[in-house]
């Protein structure tokens, strides 16, 4: 029994002694498939150079500069866009450090100076010079994080009252505007208390034609206005509304209301009221008719004759009653207006009575009318604007930025890519920067051959300076333009698109845009594919024999632009050059020997003509590249709201080129 035992003991003792070795076995052929699996294991711990542990902890992990260096997979790079070199990782690549930095800021000079020792040096040279010094600074406080450290007690902030009152004497010493922070929503309403003044004898009616031998119209009128933000200096704000009562000296010789809008500068087309009713088949507005009927001073209502009445008498006909109201403005008497805001656009009562309604326009949302203006034959006895919205989106660009990993740019390719597309924007138009993102531009960030930036100038708030460089630190498809912003200067916007998109993008072509502008990148590529690779091209919606305006607001003097007639030039909204012409921009520019003029477009077509003189150009005319609005199948539309350029995206995935009217 004892000797069984023992033989048992031994018999296990011997299982413990191989299962023990065949887990330490197995332990170390493990072991082995690490080493040869992943060799990287084994630079981290016996480094080539360096023995022990202490070499072992000096050797770092990779840098993201490192990686991008090595082709990793794309990733959000933070620190590669920010505008601080202090901010800047210390072990950075020489090459990458520069070309990253190069991605963010524009590397066009502007030497004043030497354009004044070449007497090629004009008022716009002289503006230039002055937004280009100014810019400077502003770019150097905005570089060292001297922008950042304003105190937040003195930084503009702006309150969104629910309602504001103004007597007469308080809005004319306002400056005749009533300021509404925050705009309007829907629901809001302003009434206005006022009488119209006595016609008076004008000299210059801009509203009619003095006919021969006339000296002078009796004129009385005023205009109702709702204004937008002030985008940039130079830039009259944008007419959200435009009302425009007309009591006497209109062109029709009848009392009228006209109601616009104007966009960037752009007038739209007017609506007028002459008195008659819309016609049923007409659109409304939220119900409402676009203009009710009035009874006209003239003999259009005269009584029926004798005749007339006598014959409705034998046959019995009833006289049907209808109610017709006078002209709702009367010279030297009270009237009390209100405006407000539907869902489908605006709506004017006077005296507890509906006038007329005019619908919202493109490009216009109620947040934006920042200002209720009032001029002409008015006396203003007190206006009140209630139901007013708690908060503007402009005010704080977070609510317009959506901060998501996908939405930013790639890294610069290393080599040529096919096109380039410029986008003009301005300092504080964030939403229309991000709607840009989150619609077309996804084109170009998913297609190597294709890179889409947009181009700023500083802005004169330097709150709007911070979050814009926020911005790009983020998104890393801002170029900066150190000059002070100014309309007439946008032309240098123009040059800048030209200098990064042969010199730093090396693209074949370079396209410039709006920030409003919704372009088609497909179709605009197929467009330029039908000229042949080694052709010098323009395409765009091209104008020919235009003639500059010499009298008016928008007027162009001789000693700006001597010629009668501008030469061919594409529409400012999109167009498209070859990288040859774009070269041939920034090398005139840096002999200050090119040309400047106020019209961005005008100056790309006089560059174009001075270029086709040395080497034939190709001129591709579409009218698919739309300067006002849209047509279905566009190549480009034009003063697309963000919510438009969302829908049209939308729309355009569903296989649709087609536009989305808001």
């Amino acid at each position: 029994m004892m000797i069984t035992r023992s033989k048992l003991e031994v018999t296990m003792t011997i299982g413990r002694q191989r299962y023990l070795q065949i887990l330490i076995s197995v332990t170390l052929l493990y072991a082995v498939f690490l080493f040869f699996e992943f060799p990287v294991i084994s630079r981290r711990i016996h480094p080539p150079g360096g023995s022990g542990a202490a070499a072992a902890l000096t050797v770092p992990l990779d840098s993201e500069e490192e990686t991008v260096v090595k082709s990793a997979p794309v990733r959000p790079n933070k620190q590669s866009y920010r505008l601080s070199q202090s901010a800047a990782p210390r072990h950075h690549h020489p090459g990458l450090l520069n070309r990253h930095f190069s991605s963010m800021v524009s590397g066009l000079v502007f030497n004043p100076a030497q354009n004044a020792a070449t007497g090629n040096f004009s008022e716009l040279h002289r503006s230039a010079r002055d937004a280009w010094e100014v810019g400077l600074k502003l770019f150097e406080e905005l570089r060292s994080g001297k922008a950042s450290d304003t105190p937040k007690e003195n930084r503009t902030k702006e309150t969104c009252p629910h309602s504001i009152m103004l007597n007469g004497e308080g809005f004319k010493n306002g400056g005749r505007v009533m300021f509404l922070p925050c705009g309007l929503t829907l629901g809001s309403h302003i009434t206005l208390v006022a009488k119209p003044y006595r016609a008076h004898a004008e000299y210059d009616p801009k509203i009619a034609t003095l006919k021969e031998g006339d000296e002078s119209l009796m004129v009385s009128q005023f205009m109702m206005e709702l204004q937008g933000l002030k985008t940039v200096d130079g830039e009259d704000p944008p007419r959200i509304l435009h009302l425009n009562p007309r009591l006497k000296g209109d062109w029709s010789g009848r009392p009228v209301i006209e109601q616009n809008t104007c966009y960037r500068m752009q007038w739209g087309t007017a609506q007028r009221c002459e008195g008659w009713k819309s016609r049923a088949d007409e659109e409304t507005v939220d119900g409402q008719v676009k203009c009710e009927k009035w009874i006209h001073d003239d003999d259009s209502h005269s009584e029926e004759t004798k005749a007339t009445w006598w014959l409705n008498r034998l046959i019995g006909r009833k006289k049907e009653v209808s109610i017709e109201w006078p002209y709702p403005f009367v010279e030297e008497k009270l009237f009390v207006l209100t405006l407000s805001a539907g869902l489908e656009g605006y709506h004017v009562n006077v005296d507890g009575r509906h006038v007329t309604s005019f619908p919202y326009r493109t490009s216009f949302v109620l947040e934006d009318a920042t200002g209720l203006s009032l001029n002409g034959d008015l006396d203003v006895h007190s206006i009140f604007a209630a139901s007013l919205p708690a908060f503007h989106p402009s005010f704080a660009p977070q609510r317009s930025l959506e901060l998501l990993p996908k939405w930013q740019a790639p890294p610069l390719p290393d080599g040529p890519v096919e096109i380039f597309i410029g986008i003009l924007s301005a300092g504080n138009h964030f939403a229309e920067r991000m709607a840009v993102r989150k619609s077309w531009m996804e084109s170009a960030r998913k297609s190597p051959n294709i890179v889409a930036r947009f181009f700023v100038a500083l802005h004169g708030r330097k709150d709007v300076n911070v979050e814009l460089k926020k911005e790009s630190e983020y998104f890393g498809d801002i170029v900066v333009v150190p000059y002070a912003d100014s309309y007439d200067l946008v032309v240098l916007k123009t040059v800048a698109i030209c200098e990064y998109g042969f010199r730093t993008v090396k693209a074949r072509y370079i396209m410039k845009c709006d920030d409003d502008t919704f372009v088609r990148i497909d179709s605009v590529m197929k467009e330029i594919k039908k000229v042949p690779v080694n052709k010098s091209l323009y395409v765009g919606n091209i104008n020919y024999y235009h003639k500059p305006l010499r009298y008016g607001k928008w007027a162009v003097t001789y000693e700006e632009w001597p010629e009668e007639d501008y030469p061919p030039y594409a529409n400012g909204p999109g167009y498209v050059v070859s990288s040859d012409i774009a070269k041939f921009i920034v090398s005139e520019f840096e002999k200050h020997a090119l040309r400047l003029f106020k019209m961005e477009d005008v100056s790309m077509g006089m560059w174009v003509e001075q270029f086709n003189s040395s080497r034939p150009v190709e001129y591709v005319h579409s009218p698919k590249f739309c300067q006002f609005g849209c047509i279905d199948d566009y190549y480009t539309a034009h003063y697309q709201s963000p919510r438009q350029m969302l829908c049209m995206w939308g729309k355009l995935q569903e296989g649709k080129s087609e536009c989305c009217n808001m």
